[in-house]
């Protein structure tokens, strides 16, 4: 009789505790269900990785991780089988037919090592101000992915450095990556400190005024700068060339003069300017002239040579203190007055 009510009692028993649970309210444990998509980041893939809610189990490697920095697929039917044998059952796998799976990774390219190499060779030669190193590598590196965990900076190792050829030599641990340890970042390659320049950023022709648009702003080799740079672009906007130049050539001061705001055989206002009296007749410049520049320039009614201050387009003035320049200013008002008949 008491074997016959144990088998009672354990019968009632589930029955029992799902009423219960109705009677309360209690909700019962969330079933596993089938991730679409993941991310790990280390060399095995685990039963939780792919499916929440898989309790113990959940902690249970049974996939070999892609490689770092790449991905793959893995069929619905094998993980239910992995997870069957650790008693994971009745997943939901929400119509997924395969699970990708992606590797997490720290990707190192070229363009860190080269960067890494010209900050330790510019702090070797104690650069300072706009100036900076260029490093190039010998041979072009393949992108090296070490593990995402090992976020440490790039370090420099050994670094040899000529600065008469440019010619560097350099070794680069990264603290707390395994795959680092294991391939040899050894590098070699040339750097050359480099200036900003202004350059042209197309072809302009001689006398042009060079504008914010035409000017671009690049790094190049201190060497190949010189000396006899133009300065930045708040500078050389608003400047002229004194002679053509092709597009990327740098703009130096030798290369550059005020705009010329009277051309040579134009006509030009000529203003005459003394104690009391200013008065303004008609000319033709002899030479060019930018603001400021004094030039030759011939009085059209008076038939006078007179030099006189550019003063603004097309404008030239001639100023004195002297009485005389003032007689000569009646004289050329009087032939305005009386032009002669040509």
């Amino acid at each position: 009789m008491l074997r016959i009510l144990a088998v009672l009692l354990a019968l009632t028993a589930p029955a029992a505790a799902q009423t219960s649970a109705k009677v309360t309210g209690a909700p019962g444990p969330a079933s596993p269900l089938l991730k679409r998509s993941v991310t790990v980041t280390s060399e095995v893939v685990r039963i939780g990785d792919l499916i929440d809610n898989a309790g113990a189990a959940a902690q249970i490697a049974i996939f070999r991780a892609p490689d770092l920095g790449t991905a793959g697929t893995v069929s619905t039917a094998q993980i239910l089988q992995a997870a069957r044998a650790h008693a994971v059952v009745g997943i939901d796998t929400a119509g997924i037919s395969e699970v990708l799976v992606t590797r997490a990774s720290r990707a190192i390219t070229g363009k860190d090592v080269e960067a890494r190499i010209a900050e330790a060779i510019a702090f070797q030669l104690g650069l300072s101000g706009d100036s900076e190193v260029i490093a190039r590598l010998d041979r072009e590196m393949r992108t090296l992915h070490v593990e995402a965990n090992a976020t440490g900076p790039l370090q420099i190792a050994r670094l040899t450095f000529d600065p008469r050829s440019g010619h560097f030599d350099a070794a680069l641990e990264i603290p707390g990556s395994t795959v680092a340890r294991r391939v040899p970042l050894r590098f070699s390659g040339k750097a050359m400190e480099t200036v900003e320049i202004a350059a042209l950023a197309r072809p302009l022709a001689r006398g042009d005024v060079v504008r914010a648009s035409d000017i671009v702003v690049e790094r190049r080799p201190k060497s190949e700068a010189g000396a006899d740079l133009a300065g930045d672009a708040g500078r050389v906007a608003g400047m002229a060339l004194r002679r053509a130049m092709r597009a990327g050539q740098i703009l130096r001061t030798a290369d550059l003069m005020r705009p010329e705001l009277v051309q040579r055989n134009e006509n030009v206002t000529l203003i005459f300017e003394a104690p009391g009296i200013m008065l303004t007749s008609r000319a033709k410049a002899l030479e060019s002239g930018a603001e400021g520049d004094l030039i030759s320039v011939l009085n059209v009614q008076s038939k006078r040579t007179v030099q006189g201050t550019v003063t603004g387009p097309n404008t030239v003035t001639v100023t004195s203190m002297k009485p005389r320049i003032a007689a000569v200013a009646s004289a050329d008002t009087a032939s305005l007055q009386n032009p002669r008949t040509e």
